[in-house]
């Protein structure tokens, strides 16, 4: 402290306002929104003009926008992101997905096909878990989506304000662009949010700090006074008016808080109040079930009362498969995530990440976003990812020196994808998973995308541009043979043969976490996103995607929340 005091007046004051602003304004400090709360201090009985159920994503700047002059009800069935730094700090990514008690910002799931999944149970949903990256959908896919391009601009940068950053290229991360430029993934088109062929520098929702920022963050732009936000209140079904001679509309939800005490709340009278789902590719379908609106056969199976028997609901479940490759490096590199990205003509998206993640508060090492701790085991084919199998996996792991974890991961996953499965309930509780089939490579078209990809990801790791970041007596094949170490996946020596890349795809499937589907456009909402069949009733989330928007869906999720908030505050003024 001597030191310090005699340091001029000024400087001092300088460094505490500098202490002050990064201590209390990064993204782990709860905002203090005076408009969210617990679910148990909910009455039994309230009215608003919209119930959103789901903030996650879409959710959020779907709330902060219509709060502006309505009266808005989110529910969310899970709690804050805020003070949680397993979720706001990039170096303890992966730890949140890991979680797999009752509390878990991360819900588990395993997908029938047998890969391991995680839903969000959190306020901001998937944002508050994935590995950051933000890029915008594509104008081919706005023009198909029928979207106004202009409002379309207007929210992304209403969303980027706050949520999108720049990231900082290290050596690791510049090294894979250089690659990709060199491999031929050409124009290179520098920083931008914009999705065009060719290599890229995307957008980052973690800051400079290393903190993450979340759809939740869109809130502070809510009007408080018009906004309500429950947490820990899962809905457990949509209420209905259902008049003989017209068509059902919604007029209600009942949802539990933490006690398990039922609640109801309403919509008040109007003809523009409404109730919007935006519980996910996962969660909105099975509220659909769980209220009456889907196929006749699984209702009927739970003794669900029919309300509209409609088949299409929980198909077009999709899943954009991804397949990586280890590459060790002789040198150290950055912890970093998904920044630079390939977007190729054949279909194939190119990305990265690298470096030795630390459980938060612990010297745990992890291989961050392809962790077995996550489920991302490669190493076996998906049916025999047990339990039993991550965990010796995990326990493996820590048996390994440290120079096993210097180096990276380069994956490929597909557009589309065009392979598709569909949802099955297993109970009538919100709080389960249903059954997921996403049939990966079910169609051949996905698969040679996944070939063409590893060919790419091949063409990166052998430039001169990557060359001091591998081992060059390591050969591609090698390479794949230490990713997929199981002896069945082993590929011959010196084959670059299609058909051993085919199983090579086959066998070391993982999720990106960018499943959608089940409330499609087109089959279960209209290009308003109302439920057809249904009054008073909208579906607004990634359940309605037909395909993937961009390379990653997350900046196009919060721009529709944005973009259908605008539209529908429209449509209440005339």
């Amino acid at each position: 402290m001597a030191a310090v005091s005699r340091w001029p007046e000024n400087v001092v004051v300088f460094l505490y306002a500098v202490f002050f602003f990064h201590t209390f304004s990064s993204a782990q400090r709860d905002p203090g929104y005076t408009f969210m709360h617990q679910a148990t201090t909910a009455p039994i009985v309230s009215y608003y003009d919209y119930i959103i159920v789901g903030g996650g994503t879409a959710g959020c700047p779907l709330a902060a926008t219509l709060s502006q002059n309505s009266s808005v009800l989110l529910l969310e069935r899970g709690g804050s992101p805020y003070g949680n730094t397993n979720i706001t700090d990039l170096a303890a990514f992966g730890v949140a997905l890991s979680d797999l008690s009752p509390t878990s910002p991360a819900q588990r799931f395993v997908s029938e096909d047998g890969v391991v999944s995680a839903r969000a149970r959190v306020l901001g949903g998937g944002s508050c878990l994935n590995a950051g990256f933000y890029s915008r959908a594509g104008h081919d896919y706005v023009r198909l989506a029928g979207w106004d391009a202009r409002l379309v601009n207007e929210s992304y940068q209403w969303v980027e304000k706050v949520v999108a950053f720049q990231p900082q290229m290290k050596q690791w991360q510049s090294a894979v662009r250089d690659g990709l430029v060199e491999a031929g993934i050409r124009p290179y088109n520098g920083f931008t949010y914009d999705h065009m062929y060719g290599t890229k520098v995307g957008g980052t929702i973690f800051d400079q700090n290393g903190h993450r920022h979340t759809a939740a963050d869109l809130l502070q732009y809510a009007n408080p006074s018009g906004l309500t936000v429950l947490l820990h209140a899962p809905v457990h079904q949509i209420l209905f008016n259902n008049q003989e001679g017209s068509k059902p509309k919604a007029h209600g939800v009942i949802f539990m808080d933490a006690n398990g005490l039922s609640h109801r709340a309403y919509l008040n009278r109007g003809p523009n109040n409404e109730v919007i789902v935006s519980s996910g590719a996962l969660g909105s379908p099975q509220l659909l079930m769980f209220s009456g609106i889907g196929p006749k056969e699984q209702l009927d199976a739970h003794n669900i009362p029919v309300l509209l028997d409609q088949p299409l609901v929980g198909l077009g479940m999709s899943d954009n498969p991804m397949n990586a490759v280890f590459v060790p490096s002789p040198q150290p590199v950055e912890v970093s995530l998904i920044e630079v990205v390939g977007i190729t003509h054949n279909g194939t998206y190119i990305e990265a990440a690298s470096g030795e993640n630390f459980a938060s508060g612990t010297r745990t090492r992890d291989y961050g976003m392809f962790s077995p701790r996550i489920g991302q085991l490669s190493t076996l084919p998906p049916k025999q990812r047990t339990q039993e199998a991550i965990d010796k996996a995990v326990e493996d792991m820590q048996a390994l020196p440290q120079s096993a974890f210097l180096g990276g991961f380069i994956l490929e996953k597909i557009m589309g994808p065009v392979s598709t499965g569909h949802l099955e309930l297993t109970s009538r509780s919100p709080n389960d998973n249903p059954l997921v089939t996403f049939n990966y490579f079910k169609e051949p078209e996905d698969l040679q995308r996944c070939v063409d990809g590893m060919k790419i990801i091949e063409n990166v790791i052998e430039s001169n541009s990557f060359s001091s970041f591998r081992f060059h007596y390591l050969s591609i094949v090698t390479l794949l043979n230490m990713t997929a170490s199981s002896p069945i996946n082993l590929l011959p020596k010196h084959a670059n043969a299609s058909r051993s890349l085919e199983q090579f795809c086959k066998d070391t499937v993982m999720t990106i976490w960018h499943f959608h589907g089940g409330c499609v456009v087109g089959r279960v909402v209209d290009h308003d996103y109302k439920v057809m069949g249904i009054d008073s009733l909208r579906v607004i989330d990634g359940s309605t995607f037909r395909n993937s928007p961009g390379t990653n869906p997350q900046a196009s999720v919060m721009m529709l929340g944005r973009y259908m908030g605008v539209k529908m505050l429209r449509q209440r003024s005339t």
